[in-house]
């Protein structure tokens, strides 16, 4: 798994990948998400992800090209 570039911190104790995207602005908008996750160029955890709902946990890391961001609990 890849060491994170950057740290997105979230407030809740989940956040999904179509929004964790937007957050860490991979994509400008939630129609760009359905588009990067067919490109096959979204990894959750070292693995190809394709689900937009997917849930991520503080602790997971999400990689777009190149580009790794870990997730964290905002205060934490």
């Amino acid at each position: 798994m890849a060491e994170p570039d950057r740290i997105v911190e979230i407030r809740d104790d989940v956040i999904r990948l179509g929004q964790l995207l937007k957050l860490a602005d991979f994509i400008d908008n939630g129609s760009e998400a359905r588009d990067v996750l067919a490109e096959g160029v979204v990894l959750v955890n070292g693995e190809v992800e394709t689900r937009r709902g997917r849930q991520l946990v503080p602790g997971d890391s999400v990689t777009v090209r190149g580009e790794t961001v870990g997730i964290s609990r905002r205060g934490h």
